[in-house]
């Protein structure tokens, strides 16, 4: 999953949780993360060609901002597993509720 490949990079996640206030441009992005700008621009270039971003040049300064489409992507992604694990620890509820009926059932005929 491409998105998440870009994701795992901790500059490009501290970029991507900056820009979730709103849209910034590189020099701001680059002064409140510490970041040196040509450093902030490579980052910016693999979240833009990964479709995380998007670019809107305004004169002589670029303004980025988070596309919502490659969230909704890995949102169904995750998704996938959630019910997975839904499945799971319904499962290992029913197992437990089993087990503990048949220790119950057992102490009763004990006394018996």
């Amino acid at each position: 999953m491409k998105v998440i490949n870009v994701l795992a990079e901790p500059k490009r996640m501290l970029i991507v949780d900056l820009l979730r206030q709103g849209p910034l441009t590189v020099g701001e992005i680059a002064e409140k993360l510490a970041m040196n700008q040509p450093q902030t621009s490579k980052h910016l270039k693999v979240l833009s060609d990964a479709g995380i971003v998007e670019v809107q040049p305004v004169t002589n300064r670029r303004i980025y901002k988070l596309r919502p489409e490659p969230f909704q992507e890995l949102n169904t992604w995750l998704e996938s597993y959630l019910k997975i694990w839904d499945e799971r620890y319904n499962n290992l509820d029913d197992y437990l509720q089993k087990m503990q009926k048949n220790a119950s059932n057992k102490k009763e005929k004990g006394k018996g």
